[in-house]
């Protein structure tokens, strides 16, 4: 029996994405191709790996299984190619890198942009998630490297330092916190908030500050993004907790001011995840270097 991997990459796709629709989109092939493929691994693999019905596909515990030693086989075929292409033409390769919103917008930037200009050939293929979603991408082989905060995610990871990450709290200018060099949780929760989505850990150490003291998150609105919470906040709907060099990008233009939070926990690290530095790409491998000398 002989696996073709682009079954199998078609088959994470539809997992990934969780509609044939979907994966045919991200993979710009047509759906009924798709479709047809599926049916042919599972006629080769003799397991029925989705259950079909007029509402769509819905994935079996054999697919789930297939899943993991699919993305293995995908990725030890990538770090192939990959490998003999940096022997033909110098270091080249594709990076898969998840990161929390704090790493993307206060340090990456710059981090990724001296390593391209370095290696010019090597691909970085960046995503946004949160901190629990990437220590489970890492250690499932979704990803080649996590930039996460430090924590106990129940995954066998290789955690390295990164960067230090402060959390303070920013209010409209002319806001009665703005008159203070430092404020404690609990004057916070004297006011409206304009909090972070469900499930991000920025909504956890919030609600979990406030139910310690025993008071209400007055939670006015959620967003998703920084940039989002900044302008709210600057629109008067509520004060916010955000890390201190992303709330500094957006002070020359908003009329926001940042306040110190004198919390234990408002004193973060990130660090960089790897399942196993040894085992790791080339490229991967000089990515993990870069951004680790870079920090501080």
């Amino acid at each position: 029996m002989k696996l073709d991997p682009v079954s199998l990459r078609l088959f994470v796709a539809v997992m990934e994405e969780g509609t044939i629709a979907n994966a045919a989109a991200r993979e710009h092939i047509a759906a009924s191709a798709v479709s047809k493929r599926l049916s042919e691994l599972e006629q080769q693999l003799a397991t029925e790996l989705f259950v079909r019905s007029n509402k769509g596909t819905e994935p079996t515990a054999a697919a789930f299984a297939l899943l993991n030693l699919a993305r293995g086989v995908l990725n030890d075929l990538d770090d192939i190619y990959a490998q003999m292409r940096e022997y033909a033409s110098g270091v080249r390769g594709h990076v898969r890198v998840y990161a929390n919103i704090s790493a993307i917008t206060q340090f990456l930037p710059a981090e990724l942009k001296s390593f391209m200009a370095q290696y010019p050939q090597v691909q970085i293929h960046l995503q946004e998630r949160i901190s629990s979603v990437i220590a489970k991408a890492v250690a499932d082989n979704a990803a080649d490297i996590g930039i996460l905060n430090a924590g106990n995610y129940g995954e066998q990871l290789t955690l390295l330092p990164y960067h230090d990450d402060e959390l303070v709290v920013i209010a409209p200018q002319g806001h009665p916190l703005t008159r203070k060099k430092s404020v404690r949780m609990a004057q916070v929760l004297d006011h409206d908030v304009v909090g972070a989505h469900p499930g991000s850990v920025m909504n956890h150490l919030l609600t979990k500050a406030a139910a310690e003291l025993g008071r209400p998150l007055r939670l006015r609105i959620q967003v998703s993004s920084y940039d989002a919470l900044c302008l709210m906040v600057a629109s008067g709907l509520g004060i916010g907790v955000m890390p201190r060099l992303s709330a500094q990008l957006f002070m020359p233009s908003l009329k926001i001011q940042c306040i110190t939070l004198s919390e234990p926990w408002a004193a973060r690290k990130l660090v960089v995840a790897v399942r196993d530095l040894a085992a790791l790409s080339p490229v991967a491998r000089l990515l993990v270097q870069h951004i680790s000398a870079a920090r501080h």
